[in-house]
């Protein structure tokens, strides 16, 4: 019988999530922060802690996508260690993880650009392991905006009071990006951006544009190269999600908020917050 080889209609959708960052607002720390336990999750051996990287891990492979890639600075060895193929998410189909090191420090540009090889011509899904955020289903209405709008890049938008530490986005009514602003120290715009979709096209021009910079150690946002997209023509839109939540966990303030949030005060309290089939 002839081998036959089935072309998948629509690109695969890998996942990255960068994890080279040293965590010096939160240092010292005993272990990376993206494995600080953050809440519980039920498994057949009854509630285990469940760390801060899981629920990105969720919410992306509840999305449908079942690939990703940390990509981490050395040293770093708890994540690959905690998270190993991805099994310990008890997802089915299983999200299969993968990792990648990154040896540059000039920012999370530079973290991503190290899986060029792996992605280019995939749709790249963007989150990073350290934020919390809701809604659960984000991820969705990324992808269903990006198949019917064909944007290079779709940015899921958060409500926050906290400009001065965002990359806040303007936007108009149709969706389409106009500009970027990285922590402005004024601003009258309301939305930030924590996760994004992007298409093969972008993931050449972050390539392309990093490769071109006239100092190439310089640290940039990948807000920055963002905007530069939106320079360059190419098609960046917008999903908000006016009842939306974004938490970064980075800084002692924001980790004390995420552990009180996720904190039941009971057992019993926790049980009941949980879905009918999730012990």
């Amino acid at each position: 019988m002839p081998y036959s080889l089935e072309i998948p209609s629509q690109p695969d959708i890998i996942a990255l999530l960068p994890a080279g960052g040293q965590a010096t607002r939160l240092s010292p720390l005993p272990l990376s922060k993206e494995l600080y336990p953050i809440g519980f999750r039920p498994t057949e051996d009854g509630l285990k802690p469940k760390v801060v990287a899981h629920y990105l891990l969720e919410k992306l492979r509840r999305s449908g996508i079942a690939k990703a890639f940390f990509i981490l600075r050395p040293g770093k060895w708890d994540i690959p260690a905690y998270f190993g193929d991805g099994a310990i998410l008890d997802m089915q189909p299983k999200m299969h993880i993968g990792y990648l090191t990154v040896h540059v420090p000039h920012g999370v540009p530079y973290t991503l650009n190290q899986a060029y090889p792996f992605v280019q011509s995939s749709l790249v899904a963007i989150g990073f392991p350290d934020i919390l955020f809701q809604p659960a289903d984000a991820y969705t209405h990324l992808i269903a905006h990006q198949a019917t709008s064909q944007a290079d890049v779709v940015l899921g938008l958060f409500p926050t009071e906290h400009y001065w530490k965002a990359g806040m986005v303007d936007f108009d009514d149709f969706g389409r990006v106009r500009q970027i602003i990285e922590k402005p120290p004024k601003c009258d715009l309301k939305y930030m951006w924590a996760i994004a979709l992007w298409t093969p096209r972008f993931t050449q021009f972050l390539h392309d544009y990093l490769a071109n910079l006239p100092n190439p150690a310089q640290e940039i946002p990948i807000g920055d190269v963002i905007q530069a997209s939106i320079q360059s023509g190419l098609q960046v839109e917008a999903v908000p999600f006016p009842s939306g939540s974004y938490l970064d966990v980075g800084t002692p303030a924001d980790l004390m908020t995420a552990i009180l949030e996720h904190t039941p005060r009971s057992p019993q309290e926790l049980l009941e917050t949980l879905p009918e089939s999730g012990l």
